[in-house]
C-alpha cells in the first residue's frame, strides 16, 4: 500500500518525498524520460549551440542598427538587407571614413540601385569616429560567429548524414528547411516509437492547446511547457507554411485566422464631465 505521509499534515519531508517516488518506481507509475541514443545526442547538442550563435548575431545586428540610427543613417529603411552585399560595402565604407551620401550610394548593387534617390536621403548623417570603431567592431564579430554558424553547420551535416532519406522526408512538409528539418531530428530523434500518437508528440513539444475546466468554467487555454527548442523550429516552420502559396497548410491558417483574430471594439463616444 502506497504511503499517505504526502496527504497528511506535518509529515512532508525530503526523505518521506524520496520514499514516495521509491514506492511509484516500484508499481511502475513513474513513466521513463526519452533519452536519444549518443548520435541525437552529439547531433542536438552542434543544433542548439548553433541556434544560441544565430540568436546571438541577431542580438549583434540589432545592436548595429541602432549605433546607425544614433548617427542618423537610415539604411535599414531602404535596403531589405543592411548587411547584404551592399549594405556591408556601404558599412565598411563610413568605418573607413567615407562620409560623402553620394559616393556611399553608388555602392549600391543590383535592384538597389534603382533606389539611389533614397539611398542618398538615407546616408545623410552624422556618422563619427565613435560610431566607426563600434560598427567595425561588431562587423568583425558577425563576421566572427558567420564563421562559426558555418563550421556548425558542416558538422551538422556530418553527423545526420546517415538520416538523410528522413530529413528529406521532413523538408518535403511545407515550411521545413534543411535546418528545421535537423533540429526536428535532433529533438525527436530518428524512432517515432517513444511517441504513441501525435497528440503525445504534440504534448511533449508544448504546442497543443491547454484544458483547464472546473464546475463548467473554462480556464486559461494556453499552452504547456515543452522542449523550447522543438517548440522554436516547430512555429517558425509553421509562420513559413503559412506563407508558402497553393498549399493546404497555408489555406487552413487563413481560415482559422479570419474565426479567430477579435473584433475590435468600437470607440465609445467622447463625453465631457464638465
Amino acid at each position: 500500500m502506497l504511503s499517505t505521509s504526502r496527504t497528511s499534515p506535518g509529515r512532508k519531508t525530503d526523505v518521506a518525498d524520496s520514499v514516495w517516488i521509491c514506492q511509484l518506481v516500484e508499481h511502475g507509475l513513474v513513466r521513463p524520460s526519452f533519452v536519444p541514443p549518443r548520435p541525437i545526442r552529439e547531433l542536438r547538442d552542434l543544433t542548439r549551440y548553433r541556434k544560441a550563435v544565430l540568436a546571438e548575431r541577431t542580438r549583434e545586428a540589432q545592436r548595429l542598427h541602432k549605433v546607425l540610427e544614433d548617427a542618423g543613417i537610415k539604411l535599414a529603411s531602404v535596403a531589405s538587407d543592411p548587411l547584404g552585399v551592399s549594405g556591408r560595402a556601404m558599412l565598411e565604407a563610413l568605418v573607413q571614413g567615407t562620409h560623402d551620401p553620394q559616393v556611399l550610394a553608388e555602392l549600391a548593387r543590383g535592384r538597389l540601385r534603382a533606389k539611389l534617390p533614397a539611398l542618398r536621403e538615407a546616408l545623410q548623417g552624422r556618422f563619427g569616429a565613435h560610431h566607426g570603431l563600434l560598427v567595425g567592431e561588431m562587423l568583425a564579430r558577425i563576421d566572427q560567429m558567420d564563421e562559426t554558424i558555418e563550421r556548425l553547420s558542416a558538422e551538422v551535416a556530418r553527423v545526420a548524414a546517415p538520416f538523410s532519406p528522413l530529413l528529406a522526408l521532413l523538408m518535403t512538409i511545407p515550411g521545413v528547411s534543411r535546418r528545421t528539418a535537423e533540429v526536428i531530428l535532433a529533438e525527436i530523434g530518428p524512432d517515432r516509437g517513444q511517441f504513441p500518437t501525435a497528440a503525445h508528440l504534440a504534448s511533449w513539444a508544448g504546442v497543443c492547446p491547454g484544458n483547464n475546466e472546473s464546475a463548467g468554467k473554462h480556464g486559461s487555454g494556453r499552452t504547456r511547457k515543452g522542449s523550447k527548442w522543438l517548440r522554436v523550429a516547430l512555429v517558425e516552420a509553421a509562420h513559413a507554411a503559412a506563407r508558402t502559396k497553393a498549399s493546404y497548410l497555408a489555406a487552413q491558417y487563413a481560415r482559422l485566422r479570419g474565426r479567430r483574430v477579435p473584433r475590435r471594439r468600437p470607440w465609445p463616444s467622447p463625453t465631457r464631465s464638465w
